[in-house]
C-alpha cells in the first residue's frame, strides 16, 4: 500500500472509530467530534482556549445543517487543518 493509500485508510478508520458511538455510524455528533479532536489532535487542541470555538467550528463544517459531521464534512476539517499546518510540516522536515 502506498503512503497516500495508507493515509486515506487511516482517515476512514479514525472517522469510523468515533462515529456511531451515540447514534448514526456514518456521522459524528458534536460530542464525538470533540472527543476525536482531543484524542487524535491533542497538540492542536491544547491551543484551543475558547470552548465556543469548537461549537463554531462544528457549525461552519455542517454543510447540510443536520447538526452532525458526515465523512465529507470531516474530510473538509482534515483538509483545512492540514493546509493551515503545511508550513509547520515543511519546517519539521528540514
Amino acid at each position: 500500500m502506498t503512503d497516500l493509500q495508507s493515509s486515506m485508510s487511516t482517515f476512514i478508520a479514525v472517522f469510523q472509530k468515533y462515529s456511531g458511538r451515540e447514534g448514526d455510524k456514518h456521522k459524528l455528533k458534536k460530542s464525538e467530534l470533540k472527543e476525536l479532536l482531543q484524542d487524535e489532535l491533542p497538540d492542536l487542541m491544547e491551543h484551543v482556549r475558547d470552548p465556543a470555538a469548537l461549537d463554531s467550528l462544528m457549525e461552519s463544517l455542517d454543510a447540510d445543517g443536520d447538526a452532525e459531521c458526515d465523512f465529507q464534512e470531516f474530510m473538509t476539517l482534515v483538509s483545512m487543518v492540514t493546509v493551515c499546518c503545511h508550513q509547520f510540516f515543511q519546517h519539521e522536515d528540514e
